[in-house]
């Protein structure tokens, strides 16, 4: 199941004082793009939200993986979840009469 995962910093963080917890955030990261979990990474242009894009077996699932990543933990970063299902509008070129 594809979960699309937008994060968004908390307002009191300093990030001059964090690059231990951004250290371990890459590390968590990386191990999670290695398992397959973490899917695409994307920062927006003002780099104030961060687009994940998440493959796990249900909700409650991307729930506990974006809860093990430090920033999370720290309390510096929080995360809104929408789960992804598949476009059925192509069914509408095959369906009787379609032209």
């Amino acid at each position: 199941m594809r979960i699309l995962a937008i994060g968004s910093e908390k307002s009191h963080v300093n990030w001059a004082n964090q690059d231990a917890a951004l250290t371990a955030e890459s590390k968590r990261v990386w191990r999670l793009y290695k398992q397959g979990i973490l899917r695409e990474i994307y920062f927006t242009p003002d780099q104030s939200e961060a687009i994940l894009m998440l493959e796990c077996a249900d909700e409650r699932r991307a729930r506990r993986v974006l809860a093990s990543l430090p920033l999370v933990k720290r309390g510096l970063i929080s995360f809104e979840i929408r789960v992804l299902a598949p476009y059925t509008g192509y069914e509408r070129l095959f369906a009787a009469g379609a032209k």
